[in-house]
């Protein structure tokens, strides 16, 4: 086991779920209240001196305990790019960060993103800290040292891997999120169940986070830079990625990944790989988080599918994570029609 299975949190004790990275191991803390434990961790890692970027207002915004800096930034797609970037390493600059010191990040999954970019970039590597606001980065976003921007030829095509020195996912944030961010968050929920995680349907949130993270933890820890095993992570976001785009991001990453995961149990259906209860299995999940099953109306099924073809799995072909008898693997070198047949199913 690569992950430690979540503690059993009690009132001051959050689940805490260690990423195995050697050397470059970090916690990951769950539960109320754990924002608070920032200026511990700014202390663990030894930084005299913090940049907080930060998504939120300044009320849920944690003093990092240290001389700092307050950046803001935006949550959204549109603000996901290099010039973001390059206006954050200038901040750094500006305030006198070094490679000794560390950054904060605040807000919903593009923020930690973006953020994770900068400081992976920024003196070639500076330490960060994730401080997650949404339940799509709690869940996924947060952890696992991927941090990419997007091209106008397609999503996360710029990026490194920069592993956090610790994430601090606080429940009470969650308390603030609109409807429509919970349904983000459940599109990973709802893959997670096809990839390991398990029957989460019924569980308290905080529990589906943690089941959530120790997945992704263990297997970050068997292969970090998507060598193999990683792959199972992108489970739906092929096609979610290519929705997110044809529609100019008005269908949001979770609730695109929803769609992209019925749709790899339809093509999983159409390639025989996995029985009809199973391709149905994928539809009832993605439904029972309260997410659509379909295809928005108006998308070209010819921009989808050359979308698809610039994913960056996609080195043979047009290749998919699907379900299987041995459960899911990458599939490089579907055929067209197969692909073209699912989509019409949907």
């Amino acid at each position: 086991m690569h992950a430690s299975a979540p503690d059993r949190p009690g009132p001051a004790d959050p689940a805490r779920i260690e990423v195995a990275l050697g050397e470059r191991a970090y916690p990951v803390l769950i539960g109320p209240g754990v924002r608070h434990r920032l200026p511990a961790e700014v202390a663990r890692v030894g930084a005299r001196r913090v940049v907080v970027v930060s998504a939120r207002p300044p009320e849920w915004t944690p003093d990092p305990g240290v001389p700092h800096r307050v950046v803001p930034a935006r949550d959204g797609e549109h603000d996901k790019n290099l010039a973001t970037v390059e206006q954050l390493c200038r901040a750094f600059a500006g305030f006198g960060l070094t490679r000794a010191d560390a950054v904060v990040s605040c807000g919903g999954g593009t923020t930690t993103d973006v953020v994770g970019l900068a400081a992976g970039l920024y003196h070639r590597g500076v330490a960060v800290i994730h401080l997650p606001t949404s339940l799509l980065a709690q869940v996924d976003a947060s952890v696992g040292g991927k941090t990419a921007v997007n091209l106008p030829e397609g999503k996360n095509l710029v990026g490194v891997y920069w592993q956090p020195r610790a994430v601090l996912c606080d429940t009470e944030h969650l308390g603030t999120l609109p409807e429509r961010e919970w349904r983000n968050g459940y599109g990973e929920i709802a893959r997670a169940h096809f990839i390991g995680a398990g029957e989460l349907r019924d569980r308290p949130v905080a529990e589906q986070i943690a089941a959530c993270v120790a997945l992704k933890a263990s297997v970050v820890a068997a292969d970090e830079r998507d060598s193999g095993l990683r792959h199972i992570l992108n489970y739906g976001h092929t096609l979610g990625h290519a929705l997110e785009r044809a529609t100019d991001f008005r269908l949001r990453h979770g609730e695109a990944v929803g769609v992209g995961t019925v749709f790899a149990g339809r093509l999983a259906g159409v390639l025989g790989r996995i029985p009809p209860a199973r391709v149905a299995e994928h539809r009832d999940v993605v439904a029972d988080y309260g997410l659509d099953t379909t295809l928005p109306a108006g998308v070209d099924h010819d921009e989808l599918l050359a979308l698809m073809r610039r994913d960056k799995k996609a080195t043979s072909g047009l290749s998919f994570v699907l379900d299987g008898p041995a459960g899911p693997e990458l599939v490089a070198d579907v055929p067209e029609p197969a692909v073209r047949a699912a989509l019409t199913g949907m």
